[in-house]
């Protein structure tokens, strides 16, 4: 009797120290080892899973990553164009260091990187599978999967370029709900300027944030600080852009979905479902370019484009506006204030951090050629003269929650003083320079 405690804490503690055991290897494939159709690896928490999957109504197989809790809410997937049509899948890393996915002896998908002495493959705690070598390099990372986005941004992952290769990271579409392979539609940074985000369709702009400022993109809803945390660093090696949650209790992951809607998603524990916090594009106004140039969209006007002041309707058919009176770079030019807008696309610009407010004006007004100027955030604590060339194109009226900025156009002198059948909104403010 007297011995039955000792017996029953020994038993207890070797159960428990079997079952941490486990755990630990849950997460690893080992050299030389594998998982099968129907095996899976299980991240530390139990937040993601690695295994075979099919999407949809499809039958192929699949070698992908999901949330344990939400099996439906594929964050990876590895053979995304080449899917396993009959018999099934192995995925196994092989003694030269390789991940490699196999079907009846071909090889459908592979890290395809140098070999490691030690190699082992594990499923991190934040949805990224690694490979690395055990032994001479167990802090650094041979391939990740964060490295080769599909449609889902998680936290911590990048997209962006490094800027000594010129590699571009970028999340890509599934095709439908069935069919993982590369959709129509991409989430990508484009570097020139200021650091903006693009919903493209091949060469087409589909949707388009304001510039980064700092604090977070314009005309996107600022929300941030409750949920989530934008980032973008910027340096000689590398431009990109991740995001982290508010807290550790949030799960957060951005979606591209195949009909080109980008969505941000927060899991909720109780209903065991994900809310939608935003989904762009937004409104009507959301679409790239659908004003035309030197036009305004505003979803508060049942006619939701208008031209800007000095500028009327190329014709009846057009949505593009034309300046009712040409610049001619003589004295008494001035400007017209847009205020709170995202600012139009930044396709012909000069940035220029030393010049203040009025030294941004003035360094406009010397040049003939500039047609629009702000002063903007370009990082947190530092701004800086944004100058536009050219037509202004994709001016969208923004509330205060989504990060509008003050844009100053340029008119000629007789453009200023003009009578016209305009009508006067809280957009426009008449700015005039002796």
């Amino acid at each position: 009797m007297g011995k039955a405690p000792i017996c029953t804490w020994i038993c207890f503690l070797t159960l428990v120290f079997s079952h941490l055991e486990l755990s630990e290897e849950a997460d690893v494939i080992g050299a030389e080892g594998s998982i099968s159709d129907g095996e899976t690896l299980v991240s530390s928490l139990e937040t993601f899973e690695l295994g075979f999957f099919s999407p949809g109504k499809s039958r192929n197989r699949y070698l992908g990553i999901w949330y344990k809790s939400s099996p439906g809410a594929v964050v990876w997937v590895a053979n995304r164009n080449n899917p396993i049509a009959e018999g099934k899948g192995v995925l196994t890393l092989s003694d030269t260091g390789n991940l490699l996915l196999n079907q009846t002896n071909t090889v459908v998908w592979s890290t395809n990187v140098s070999g490691a002495g030690n190699p082992m493959a594990q499923l991190l705690h934040t949805g990224n599978l690694v490979l690395k070598d055990n032994k001479s390099m167990p802090e650094s990372y041979l391939w990740q999967s964060f490295e080769y986005p599909s449609d889902t941004l998680l936290p911590g992952m990048k997209i962006g370029w490094n800027l000594k290769t010129g590699e571009e990271r970028y999340l890509t579409s599934w095709t439908s709900a069935d069919d993982p392979s590369l959709g129509s539609f991409t989430y990508r940074l484009d570097k020139n300027g200021l650091p903006q985000l693009f919903i493209d369709r091949g060469s087409v702009k589909r949707y388009r944030t304001g510039p980064w400022n700092g604090i977070g993109f314009g005309g996107v809803p600022a929300v941030p600080n409750l949920f989530f945390k934008p980032i973008v660093i910027s340096n000689e090696n590398e431009v990109y852009h991740t995001y982290e949650p508010a807290s550790k209790s949030i799960t957060m992951r951005l979606w591209l979905n195949q009909s080109s809607y980008l969505q941000r998603l927060i899991w909720e524990q109780k209903s065991n479902e994900w809310d939608v916090l935003y989904s762009a594009p937004f409104d009507k106004c959301g679409s790239y370019g659908s004003c035309g140039v030197n036009s305004i969209c505003s979803s508060r006007r049942a006619d939701a484009c208008e031209c800007i002041k000095g500028f009327i309707s190329k014709s009846q058919e057009s949505k593009n506006c034309v300046r009712e009176s040409p610049l001619d770079c003589q004295k008494g030019e001035g400007f017209t204030r847009l205020d709170g807008v995202k600012v139009p696309d930044l396709l012909k610009i000069e940035l220029n951090e030393s010049l203040n407010p009025t030294g941004c004006e003035a360094e406009c007004l010397k040049n003939c050629s500039c047609t629009a100027y702000a002063n903007v955030n370009v990082s947190e604590g530092r701004t800086g003269c944004l100058m536009w060339f050219g037509d202004l194109f994709d001016i969208t009226e923004v509330s205060d929650m989504y990060r509008g900025e003050d844009v100053f156009v340029r008119l000629s002198a007789s453009g200023l003083g003009m009578n016209t059948s305009y009508t006067r909104s809280r957009l426009f403010y008449d700015i005039y320079l002796e």
